[in-house]
């Protein structure tokens, strides 16, 4: 009988790729799935859970994703500032206009592990409203359809 070891993968063993995702027209869910796999790594043979093996993705046209139904005027986005009165709540139509990275950030941020781990793997999120980024010399490659 051959028994067989499960691969882990080592930091030293990551290649990373840097990935372009186009959000125009995109549903904002299936997108920011599609984008927390990506920074995960679990597209990749070489997953593994305990470590950051994804890849960094540059998200353009941020301003452009749509959402089914009345999410624009019922999704509440909600803090606390822990004092009396702290309470603060704003809509996505208004989060959108106001600030539309952060709206596929935080949608992307909740699916992906809430500890350390997943914060490293925040960092490699990069979001623009526009069509034009800074990291051309990244050599990034598009990704081949996002999900509409």
């Amino acid at each position: 009988m051959t028994t067989t070891k499960t691969y882990s993968a080592k930091m030293s063993e990551v290649q990373r790729e840097w990935r372009v995702v186009d959000a125009d027209g995109a549903t904002l869910g299936r997108l920011a799935t599609q984008i927390a796999t990506l920074l995960r790594g679990k597209h990749k043979v070489t997953f593994t859970p305990s470590l950051d093996t994804g890849d960094p993705v540059i998200v353009v046209n941020a301003a452009k994703f749509k959402v089914t139904g009345k999410k624009l005027q019922d999704k509440m986005y909600v803090r606390h500032s822990g004092y009396p009165g702290g309470f603060r709540a704003e809509n996505l139509e208004a989060l959108l206009a106001r600030r539309p990275e952060e709206v596929i950030r935080r949608a992307v941020r909740g699916m992906l592990p809430q500890n350390r781990l997943g914060d490293q793997m925040m960092r490699k999120l990069h979001v623009y409203a526009g069509a034009n980024h800074p990291h051309a010399a990244q050599k990034p490659q598009a990704l081949k359809e996002a999900t509409r």
